[in-house]
């Protein structure tokens, strides 16, 4: 997805400022982060979880793939619960 635009929409900006996510930690994630979930069925665009790392922080980022306009729309990041998700923060925990 290296080609794709990255589009930042005002909801993703304003929770990149309440949860201290900086544009440069995302356009990491996006750029080698791990693809962990796939939602092939959302609309209007299939999209994606990805975990990715800045220094000891874990970060996930939701992207939707534009594959048509050539745009990868971040929908959301935050910082994982370790209460929800497995050592590592690839899995969720069984509830």
């Amino acid at each position: 997805m290296s080609q794709f635009r990255l589009v930042f929409r005002v909801h993703v900006i304003q929770r990149m400022f309440q949860r201290r996510v900086s544009e440069e930690e995302v356009k990491q994630v996006v750029s080698v982060g791990e693809t962990i979930e796939t939602y092939p069925e959302d609309k209007p665009f299939a999209s994606r979880l990805m975990l990715g790392w800045s220094g000891s922080r874990p970060i996930h980022v939701v992207v939707a793939d534009n594959v048509t306009a050539q745009e990868a729309i971040i929908i959301t990041v935050y910082q994982p619960d370790a209460e929800e998700w497995e050592a590592g923060f690839k899995r969720r925990k069984c509830r």
